[in-house]
């Protein structure tokens, strides 16, 4: 058996986006032992890909803050001493920065990834073995599938497969029909208005019966969406969650509506009911990979209104 290590440290989208390379890998070579390098508070993510036999996990993020402290070095060391531990045939940064191509280095095996036209850090390449060109106008989902394509000889054909299944419905869940609203993303300027997703989720129960399911992952989102939970019917705030809860609470949802942020991601990969709301990025870019179940909604500069992401709900696969 012939051992691969997968680097693709951050963040939950980017994790996510690698799911379809993964599954088409593994079934061209079902005979790799299949590894990934993510950061630690996504590991999860990696480890929810059944093809996936080990996760082997860093701390970037919590060690650039602490870079003059001997625990940070010793993390580090240890992590090396992993890497090290298994003879790898392959290497493949898939993230195509410093971050993510230095600590593959460390692996002391082949390392190959994207050239110099095809990445975000051209300085990166430097520490790779043999480098392959990647059409940058590619949503990121087929730039992953075709660098492991060329890397391992295959041809990247058909629709992508996530191959991702729900986990467990959360005990917490009232019983019935319910559906998520992902109101929560990264920046300012990529949340959608809150008299939108009001209305939005008003329209919800008096045309579906729908319970609104509201998470929430910092303080700020919490109070946003105890607002909002607040200002509907039939709406309640979700506990604190890991990503092994949210791929349960997603996966049995009926409907799920979200802006530009992970959790929309793994909406898409579970096959529900999608629609994606972009106001300040561009989807053709790191939108959702559209299929019956899932659609893209707005683009820079634009904010789509409550009738069209209620029109292409409606459109979706299983919302008829």
């Amino acid at each position: 058996m012939m051992n691969v290590l997968i680097v693709r440290t951050s963040s939950m989208g980017d994790l996510i986006h690698t799911w379809p390379a993964i599954t088409e890998l593994k079934t061209h070579y079902p005979n790799l032992r299949i590894s990934w390098l993510a950061e630690e508070n996504f590991a999860d993510i990696a480890r929810l890909h059944p093809a996936v036999d080990e996760v082997i996990t860093l701390a970037w993020r919590r060690w650039r803050k602490n870079l003059l402290s001997a625990a940070t070095w010793a993390e580090i060391k240890a992590m090396r001493g992993k890497l090290r531990a298994t003879r790898w045939e392959l290497v493949v940064d898939c993230q195509g920065l410093l971050k993510s191509a230095l600590p593959a280095k460390l692996s002391g095996a082949p390392l190959t990834g994207y050239d110099r036209q095809s990445i975000r850090e051209p300085l990166a390449c430097l520490l790779y073995d043999k480098t392959h060109r990647v059409d940058w106008s590619l949503s990121a989902v087929e730039r992953c599938r075709l660098l492991l394509s060329k890397v391992f000889g295959y041809q990247s054909q058909g629709s992508p497969q996530f191959g991702v299944p729900a986990a467990l419905r959360p005990q917490w869940l009232p019983a019935g029909q319910y559906a998520v609203l992902l109101h929560a993303t990264s920046r300012a300027s990529k949340e959608w208005p809150e008299p939108h997703w009001i209305a939005l989720g008003e329209r919800l129960v008096a045309e579906h019966g729908l319970q609104l399911i509201i998470p929430w992952g910092n303080a700020a989102e919490q109070q946003r969406a105890e607002r909002l939970a607040a200002a509907m019917p039939q709406a309640m705030v979700a506990p604190r969650m890991n990503l092994v809860e949210a791929c349960g609470l997603l996966g049995h949802a009926r409907a799920v509506i979200g802006v530009d942020t992970g959790l929309s991601h793994l909406a898409n990969a579970l096959n529900v009911p999608l629609v994606a709301i972009y106001t300040d990025t561009d989807p053709s870019k790191t939108g959702v990979v559209e299929t019956a179940w899932a659609t893209n909604l707005g683009g820079i500069g634009q904010c789509p209104v409550v009738d069209e992401v209620m029109q292409a709900l409606l459109a979706r696969k299983d919302m008829a």
